[in-house]
């Protein structure tokens, strides 16, 4: 090779100047972090309308920006309240050139927790508008954060989200930002995935900041209530602001059981609600569920009113063409209902807070009617078709004619316990009026109340005891009626007793 003495003066030239520049890079080093490190703490300050706290901090600038810290934490101009945002560690990192222009590649916060307090507390803060021009940032990842939003009762625990999973796009204080989470649904417990667009931060209200997005929730167990089992499924869309989160979803549970029966069923629903996500109350507005061959329309909410830990779940319910094998599967024990009918009810339901089974705790206030009603077992149907026969004065008529039954009534749940008025069986010739209890836990049955007959009581039978009870026709008689027995019933589902009510 031919030795080129202009060509090894270049590269040496080049290569002193190099050193030069890097000798100057390091030796700006403190300078320049001085100046970024400023900079940092200024625009989070502006951006977010807090006091900042930072208990360390590192940033080199030279040969890349590298940020590094400890105890972040931003307070909402006022001391004595809980910080809005601590960060146990954080970096950063861009070139030079970005970040002086207020511009970050990627950070990552470790730690991180969002304590949003009740607006009653942030009174008398000075008002000031976010989204001074900061940094912006293209990743952030902040896996194992959690958002606490403070309720304005004091006695109320916080609604906390745990954020298992979190990664933000385009982060800046005067734009929304993309997101992708993955959140533990505390109850029912499950991974709830969610995508979508946040922000930008309303530093006067934070319950105003927008948000919209989808989600998915799998595999969420419902045994945590207590009284009931099953495995839902749950899928949709939102959007609005954090106050106000309007959500359209559908939920599918293939295994749904109420713990008194154990029997499942397919339960699918469709909502519409609206949730605050200051305080986690939401607001019903319709559902419509089915399972088997029956549907029921809700309305109501989940509200943090009334005493204990926990929501409240008031709602009314209705049923206008529903099945009653449907129902009685659901809440009594065995596979197969003992009665088959069209059913139709309005109710009003109370779930309380509380750690204590659902069927305990369960409150129901409402009517039903059922229409064509007819008995599984043979035995008990066909008595029902010789009370039907006897009633009208028919006592020789074959039992296999199967009759319908017509019920209807009042009822009320309190502590297991319901409470029925107004009850009325009706078989054509006979007219039954009762009151009582049914206990769902024991199953024990307690009813009293008339059987009015269109026959006397005479022609209810026939021979001797015909002729016998002739003489006593005129004390169970009623105007406009054959007879008027007095009659109980009493025992449990499975052997019920059956007499007259001395």
């Amino acid at each position: 090779m031919k030795f080129n003495p202009l060509a090894t003066k270049r590269l040496v030239a080049v290569g002193a100047l190099g050193a030069v520049v890097v000798a100057m890079g390091y030796a700006s080093n403190a300078a320049l972090s001085r100046f970024v490190r400023a900079k940092i703490i200024r625009s989070l300050q502006d951006d977010f309308g807090s006091e900042l706290e930072i208990q360390k901090i590192d940033v080199r600038v030279f040969p890349r920006l590298q940020v590094t810290g400890e105890g972040l934490a931003l307070f909402y101009r006022r001391r004595d309240l809980p910080p809005l945002i601590s960060v146990a560690r954080f970096s950063a990192e861009s070139n030079l050139l970005s970040a002086l222009a207020g511009h970050i590649a990627r950070a990552r916060l470790e730690g991180l927790e969002i304590q949003i307090p009740p607006k009653s507390q942030r009174a008398g803060v000075e008002n000031k508008k976010a989204g001074l021009a900061g940094f912006s940032l293209d990743e952030i990842v902040a896996d194992g954060s959690i958002l606490k939003i403070f309720p304005s009762k004091p006695d109320k625990e916080p609604l906390e989200w745990d954020i298992r999973r979190l990664t933000l796009h385009g982060a800046r204080a005067t734009a929304p930002m993309s997101f992708n989470a993955v959140l533990t649904n505390p109850e029912p417990p499950g991974d709830i995935q969610s995508n979508g667009k946040f922000g930008p931060w309303q530093t006067n209200e934070p319950g105003d900041t927008p948000i919209e997005g989808g989600y998915t929730l799998a595999n969420a167990d419902l045994s945590v209530f207590g009284g009931i089992s099953g495995r839902l499924s749950s899928k949709g869309a939102y959007r609005g602001v954090l106050s106000r989160i309007e959500i359209e979803g559908a939920t599918d549970t293939p295994d749904f059981a109420v713990k008194i029966s154990g029997n499942p069923a397919h339960l699918t629903t469709r909502f519409q609600a609206v949730v605050d996500g200051t305080n986690g109350d939401t607001t019903l507005n319709p559902v419509y569920a089915q399972f088997s061959k029956s549907a029921l329309i809700a309305r109501g909410g989940v509200t943090s009113g009334g005493k204990g830990k926990g929501k409240t779940i008031a709602l009314n319910v209705s049923v206008e063409k529903g099945r009653l094998e449907d129902m009685l599967r659901l809440g009594v024990q065995g596979s197969d209902p003992f009665m088959t009918g069209a059913v139709a009810f309005d109710t009003k339901l109370v779930i309380p807070p509380g750690e204590i089974d659902i069927t305990k705790k369960l409150q129901l206030d409402g009517a039903f009617k059922v229409a064509s009603a007819q008995f599984s077992q043979t035995s008990v149907q066909e008595n029902v078709n010789k009370l039907s026969h006897r009633g009208k004065g028919e006592p020789e008529e074959p039992p296999d004619a199967n009759v319908a039954s017509n019920f209807s009534g009042s009822f009320s749940l309190r502590n297991g316990a319901m409470k029925f008025q107004n009850l009325s069986f009706h078989v054509p010739g006979v007219n039954v009026a009762l009151h009582g209890t049914y206990g769902l836990m024991d199953q024990t049955i307690d009813f009293h109340g008339t059987a009015t007959l269109d026959a006397k009581l005479s022609q209810t039978t026939t021979g001797v005891k015909s002729f016998l009870l002739k003489a006593v026709d005129p004390f169970f008689k009623k105007k406009s009626a054959g007879a008027v027995i007095r009659i109980k019933v009493t025992g449990n589902r499975s052997q019920p007793k059956y007499g007259l009510d001395l």
